[in-house]
């Protein structure tokens, strides 16, 4: 008795740690699923807005929700978010399409040339107030009693700068009514964000933006998280990605070198490019901003070529 009462305890000793570890291998293991970050750019989006129906001053609204996407997108922890002076400094460099504009016959060339997974590009067609009013007036403040209707809606495209293709087209919108007195809301802006954030305007922009950052992550979780060499001195490969997008020492990339761009010549669009896997890397020396690595497999290896995960 004496022994199985012993044998008893250290089945439940044992189970017990076992309980206690597995909610740790679990959060290892979700940690590890959720990847290296995705580098991506986000270009200011377009003003479609008719000014004549918004009651609306303050600054573009297409630069105004770009920032606010960006911030939402580093703020999720799934990305990397290209610096807007590095882009806006390539897109004027290069001179990428009419006015500054990313195309889509332009943004895999930009994605190359920034080093990013993909970019994201649209227009705001909808951002600012309606309002109905019952034409009573209180001291001048807002001017009277009525129903205030704040309305934004964003159209987004999301190119994958690897093959060109447009991974993502969507339409990203919200509304919000309140009854009551109307308030002014035209010193509310982009750049008084604790003012904004409490509008409604403010309110219905943030829930768009929240849709959007969810479409996103969702589409890019199929894409392979992809990189660059920056490059090749002897045994060591140097990558363009280090603890900032999640690299850890002891990670094996795969290397391939591209071929000759595939343009149609009817459409002008790039039809992607022929690829060779040329070998292995794998990373011994982590730094800030990019990685050193040794091959694993392969030779050969230069700057400009493609890494993935």
């Amino acid at each position: 008795m004496m022994f199985r009462s012993r044998l008893f305890a250290v089945i439940v000793l044992v189970a017990v740690a076992v309980a206690a570890v597995a909610p740790c291998a679990a959060a290892k293991d979700d940690e590890e699923l959720k990847g290296l970050k995705k580098m991506i750019a986000v270009v200011d989006f377009e003003d479609k807005t008719d000014r004549s129906r918004w009651h609306w001053t303050g600054p573009d609204p297409g630069q105004g929700m770009s920032d606010m996407l960006v911030t939402a997108l580093v703020q999720s922890g799934e990305f990397r978010v290209m610096e807007r002076e590095q882009l806006q400094h390539v897109i004027k460099e290069q001179d990428f399409g009419q006015s500054g504009r990313v195309t889509e016959q332009t943004a895999p060339a930009l994605g190359k040339l920034l080093g990013v997974a993909a970019i994201v590009y649209g227009s705001v067609s909808e951002f600012g107030y309606m309002s109905s009013d019952t034409g009573a007036s209180f001291g001048g403040i807002g001017g009277g009693l009525g129903k205030t209707t704040a309305r934004v809606s964003i159209d987004v495209r999301m190119i994958d700068t690897t093959t060109g293709e447009i991974i993502l087209a969507d339409t990203a919108d919200d509304e919000k009514s309140q009854m009551g007195l109307k308030l002014k809301t035209e010193d509310f802006s982009f750049g008084h964000k604790g003012k904004f954030d409490e509008t409604l305007v403010g309110k219905a922009t943030r829930e768009a933006i929240d849709d959007l950052v969810d479409k996103i992550t969702e589409t890019l979780e199929g894409v392979p998280w992809t990189g660059r060499v920056i490059k090749a001195d002897g045994a060591k490969v140097y990558l363009n990605a280090g603890q900032d997008v999640g690299v850890q020492p002891g990670m094996t990339f795969r290397v391939y070198r591209m071929g000759e761009e595939l343009i149609d010549p009817v459409t002008g669009l790039s039809l992607g490019a022929e690829e060779e896997m040329i070998g292995t890397i794998e990373a011994t020396d982590v730094k800030e901003k990019y990685t050193i690595c040794t091959a694993a497999g392969g030779s050969g290896f230069g700057a400009g070529d493609m890494v993935r995960y």
